[in-house]
């Protein structure tokens, strides 16, 4: 379908089309194996200006939004989901600085993540707080003129490669989610380390890992807006990246239909291709076109993001839930289809399929989606 996209954004499609193709693909099954961290095609991503393109133009940025890294995210993905996310997180991690972060604060952090010196990561999950955000333990003490961080952050997402750090700690237990709030914090800080690197199913090159504040003390200048809105912050991040998880579920449901596809049209039994049966033909346009129904919701809700809509929340998660829930259905078509070469890691599509799972779980697993999509619409049926 022709979803409009300006010539710029006809440009970051067809050069993350060709770095997926050219330098991702051919090295996507090496780095799901060694779980290592993709530094020299974060470095390419870097040099070919992709971190800029959800950074305002006034910071070094190009100012393109939430629909460019939707389109970048997808591309990146269709050769691999560990890898992408890697470039996607960055995004999450800069977001609470370009939406709340003081002009003090942009001028500082966001140049370099727009050129993609370091990268970024945010920082909420916790062993005791996952869906249920507001029961993190981390803390925040102001001391004079700095803020003084205790506590664990685990399955954070470019952790310990990360060089800027989005982090929700509580300042106020008493208020419950009002008493959260959000800190930019650097790598290098002292009371700031790294503990367990996580294996994963999936994504793989992604590195997962804890964060660990043991009396990292941090200057006041650090604290992003103002104290208790660390839940607010975390929200409408959350708004603003869940088309870019839906995105990379978009690209790993693309790249399995593709391999489908083609396996498809290779494979021969009964004398004829097995694409000539119309059980599989029945299979790969039911894999079509919700692949195509799930970019038409991403790109929508992209655009809304971008036109300066911030009343999606309903639609950020309605996106998220659809692309995810699309990616793994047709993942495990394409295994099926591709039937016990599926099965075997000599072709990609087991790994489609294991990276494909985490998308219906990060930022906000796909029931807690249905929460916030349920409950959006009866509010705004109440209202009629």
């Amino acid at each position: 379908m022709d979803y409009l996209l300006t010539e710029e954004q006809k440009m970051i499609r067809d050069l993350c089309r060709q770095i997926a193709r050219e330098k991702i693909a051919p090295v996507a099954a090496e780095y799901d194996k060694t779980e290592k961290f993709p530094h020299g095609i974060i470095k390419l991503i870097a040099e070919s200006d992709l971190f800029a393109v959800f950074v305002p133009a006034e910071y070094g940025g190009t100012g393109g939004g939430v629909l460019d890294l939707c389109i970048a995210t997808e591309e990146l993905s269709c050769a691999c989901g560990g890898i992408a996310v890697c470039y996607a997180a960055s995004a999450l991690g800069t977001f609470p600085i370009v939406l709340f972060g003081t002009e003090e604060q942009k001028k500082k952090y966001l140049p370099d993540l727009a050129k993609g010196k370091t990268i970024a990561a945010f920082g909420i999950t916790e062993p005791e707080a996952g869906s249920d955000a507001s029961a993190i333990k981390t803390t925040a003490v102001k001391k004079g003129d700095h803020y003084i961080l205790n506590g664990t952050k685990h399955f954070i997402t470019n952790g310990g490669e990360a060089g800027v750090y989005t982090v929700i700690a509580m300042t106020d237990r008493t208020k419950g989610a009002r008493g959260a709030s959000a800190f930019i914090v650097e790598k290098g800080t002292p009371g700031f380390t790294f503990g367990k690197k996580e294996e994963k199913m999936g994504i793989r090159a992604s590195i997962t890992s804890e964060l660990i504040f043991t009396d990292c003390k941090i200057p006041k200048e650090n604290l992003i807006a103002r104290e208790g809105m660390g839940f607010i912050v975390t929200m409408k991040t959350f708004d603003m990246s869940r088309p870019g998880v839906a995105a990379q579920a978009l690209g790993i449901a693309q790249g399995a239909l593709e391999l489908a596809v083609k396996y498809s049209r290779e494979r021969k039994q009964f004398g004829k291709p097995i694409s000539g049966f119309q059980g599989i033909q029945w299979m790969l346009a039911d894999m079509a076109t919700k692949v195509e129904a799930s970019r038409a919701l991403v790109y929508a809700v992209a655009r809304m993001l971008d036109s300066g809509n911030t009343g999606v929340a309903k639609e950020s998660a309605m996106a998220k839930l659809f692309a995810s829930d699309t990616a793994m259905q047709v993942s495990t078509d394409a295994v099926q289809i591709l039937g016990g070469y599926g099965y075997m890691r000599d072709y990609p599509a087991e790994k489609y399929m294991r990276d494909a799972k985490i998308t219906q779980i990060y930022e906000g697993t796909n029931q807690i989606q249905r929460n916030i999509i349920a409950l959006q619409l009866i509010k705004e049926m109440a209202k009629l």
